[in-house]
């Protein structure tokens, strides 16, 4: 590092611009393909519905955060326009194509892929409720001022990135010190790869190893998430300290975090969470001479600081200063003995709290949906419907989805763990009864073709893995019991 700018991490630059264009475009791909039968004209909670309540009022106004919607009105080919226009941005990032400009042009494409997906999540409701949600957002916000190619990246938002690492982190490691006792005792990786919310195809694997390996799982992420955040921010101590140490130590720490994520990508489904820390640890590994800016000598160029424009040097400034003022109730929240999870102190999405799996599920409640042409509720003639990553026929090895999301299955996972059925699956359950063509492209399989079901029910089964003997007998990777019937046959009236 060298004053304003970071002259050793121009490699952490292009992995920081074109791995989030990636999951942005990753996300407006998961928007286009399932927002419209979720929360469309006519989903399951129809977003206009949300848009025409908030417009009454300025007070309601106020409590729906930002979003272009609001202005233009929704849309389902609004919408769809949004989302080809943010893959469109996003893949030119993936290119590299806009930091061959001024470092204004890669500023203005983050930029229009924050507002465009915040505008998203702003009416997402319980579809976008996750805490991957904010964290994209807050990195296409940070990536907005990386700068260009011709000019080494600016060290105050090169700290940011690792001030984000540090909250995403360690506020998860204190989310479950502070959690169920399952983190404490060492044993809630003995329940978590059966129970996690969708399942890979490699967490059976995982579940069954030895339960002295699960307990050095947990020791190992207490570790990653603890003590290894702290180092991510020791190159910044090359500013005073001669030597590469600070700057291997902050390379070192990074690459734990990597490694503890590249485990949870092979052992289950997080939507694009494990992609997008790798990504962002990445940001404290510095690289010497790798992909250094090819720039004039600061005395050809007199409107210069430290290789950067001098209106860039101060702009980027400002917005550090800026993210340091904001970011004082989430280092507050780290200390908190109520820490919140996954939480935005303020309506932009910036400088959020993190936090997943405070305390683990010990039992897995699935809800199979079932559908029945006959008129006899008697009738043994129940089909299930297959959903395309929760799991369901209990032959079917689970599939590898993450970075994209499954919206619909992921909330399926949430169900049993309330006290009721959430409005959206009455919806849901209506839909099928319709035999809606777009919410029917949402699962792996309609057995019914397309034709409309006479009715439909819901049967709640107790799931887990089966044994290796229980496997070499049946060659069924689920074992489910304890079947119940949760929602008696529904009907449409005639």
């Amino acid at each position: 590092m060298d004053g304003f700018a970071a002259v050793d991490f121009e490699f952490a630059r292009q992995v920081l611009q074109r791995g989030i264009g990636a999951l942005y475009v990753i996300a407006f791909l998961s928007t286009l393909n399932q927002f419209r039968p979720l929360l469309g004209e006519n989903g399951m909670l129809p977003a206009p519905e949300l848009l025409a309540w908030a417009s009454t009022s300025k007070a309601r106004r106020r409590m729906l955060r930002p979003t272009l919607f609001l202005r233009w009105g929704y849309t389902d080919r609004r919408l769809a326009a949004l989302c080809w226009a943010g893959i469109v941005v996003g893949a030119t990032l993936v290119a590299g194509l806009p930091q061959l400009a001024p470092p204004w042009v890669p500023m203005l494409c983050f930029l229009a892929l924050w507002l465009g997906y915040m505008s998203v999540v702003s009416i997402g409701q319980t579809f976008y409720g996750f805490g991957w949600e904010m964290l994209l957002l807050e990195a296409g916000f940070l990536a907005a001022f990386l700068g260009s190619n011709d000019q080494p990246p600016p060290t105050g938002v090169i700290v940011l990135f690792w001030w984000l690492v540090f909250r995403l982190e360690f506020g998860a490691g204190m989310i479950k010190i502070r959690g169920g006792q399952e983190w404490r005792d060492l044993t809630a990786l003995t329940y978590h790869h059966e129970t996690q919310p969708m399942p890979g195809p490699l967490s059976r694997q995982a579940h069954l190893l030895p339960r002295w390996f699960h307990k050095g799982e947990v020791l190992g992420n207490h570790f990653a998430q603890l003590v290894v955040p702290w180092f991510i921010f020791t190159p910044i101590l090359g500013l005073w300290v001669p030597g590469p140490w600070p700057a291997i130590v902050g390379a070192v720490a990074a690459s734990l975090v990597i490694a503890t994520q590249l485990w949870l990508v092979l052992t289950g489904n997080f939507a694009w969470l494990n992609w997008a820390t790798i990504v962002i640890a990445f940001s404290a590994i510095g690289l010497p001479g790798i992909g250094a800016p090819s720039s004039a000598p600061v005395s050809d160029l007199p409107r210069v600081v430290d290789g950067m424009p001098t209106y860039w040097a101060l702009a980027t400034s400002l917005v550090v200063l800026l993210y340091v003022a904001i970011s004082w109730p989430a280092a507050r929240n780290l200390a908190a003995r109520r820490q919140l999870m996954n939480a935005s102190f303020n309506r932009w999405q910036l400088a959020n709290a993190y936090g997943a799996f405070g305390t683990v599920t010990r039992r897995r409640v699935e809800y199979v949906v079932e559908g029945t042409e006959s008129d006899d509720p008697d009738d043994v003639d129940w089909r299930e419907y297959d959903f395309k990553g929760k799991p369901g026929a209990v032959h079917r090895i689970p599939r590898q989805w993450a970075p994209y999301h499954l919206r619909l299955d992921w909330l399926m996972w949430f169900l049993p763990l309330g006290r009721s059925l959430d409005d959206w699956f009455t919806a849901f359950l209506l839909k099928l009864l319709e035999a809606d063509a777009a919410t029917l492209r949402l699962l792996a399989r309609d057995p019914f073709d397309g034709r409309r079901p006479r009715a439909v029910r819901v049967i709640s089964y107790r799931y887990r893995f089966s044994t290796h003997d229980e496997f070499r007998r049946t060659k069924a990777r689920w074992v489910r019991d304890d079947r119940r019937v949760l929602v008696r046959p529904l009907r449409l009236r005639r």
